[in-house]
């Protein structure tokens, strides 16, 4: 499937529904939601994203999850069996994250707290420090572990798996979210 350019901002301002199950152990908060992610219906959806090969490569899930033409039914299962769930910090979708502004990040920060003590997952992986620094009113926050706990949830912030953050390789988003992952318990002891 491919969206040309005007397809795609026919789904600015959208929103997207959190993938989150009865056992989500590990919550994922991207920044927002891109255009093709709000076309498809699917988190971290464009293609060439890193999100789930990391997640894959970090022995998250067994397989590499194709959500460029949306979710399947299997893989939804997949990153729900495996205690993984999936939101944003802010819920408007846009071209770039950047389009957001501060009042939003803040109140989706806010709003992301109301769902973690919710949803009560081990712990809450943030994924881009910026934004976890303007939601959280945080601006000296480094990427890890957070001291900030939500209810009895631990806070990481990690990086963001979108290609604009060039310096990243998917071997690295794989360390880092390993590492959450192993802390919320949903990694499996034979990781790639």
């Amino acid at each position: 499937m491919g969206f040309t350019r005007e397809q795609l901002l026919a789904y600015s301002d959208t929103t997207v529904p959190d993938l989150i199950g009865p056992d989500c152990r590990l919550l994922f908060a991207g920044i927002n939601p891109g255009l093709w992610t709000a076309a498809t219906g699917a988190h971290f959806a464009r293609p060439g994203n890193r999100f789930y090969p990391a997640l894959y490569e970090a022995g998250i899930v067994d397989h590499v999850i194709d959500a460029t033409d949306g979710m399947s039914f299997a893989d939804r299962n997949a990153l729900v069996d495996a205690g993984v769930g999936i939101t944003n910090v802010a819920p408007r979708a846009t071209a770039k994250a950047s389009e957001l502004s501060t009042d939003e990040l803040r109140e989706g920060g806010e709003a992301l707290v109301e769902r973690v003590l919710r949803v009560a997952p081990r712990v809450l992986a943030v994924l881009g420090i910026t934004a976890y620094r303007t939601a959280f009113h945080e601006p000296k926050a480094v990427p890890g572990p957070q001291d900030r706990i939500i209810g009895e949830t631990r806070v990481w912030v990690l990086p963001n798996p979108s290609g604009l953050n060039a310096h990243e390789t998917v071997a690295s988003l794989a360390a880092a979210y390993r590492e959450a992952a192993v802390a919320a318990g949903v990694a499996r002891l034979n990781s790639r």
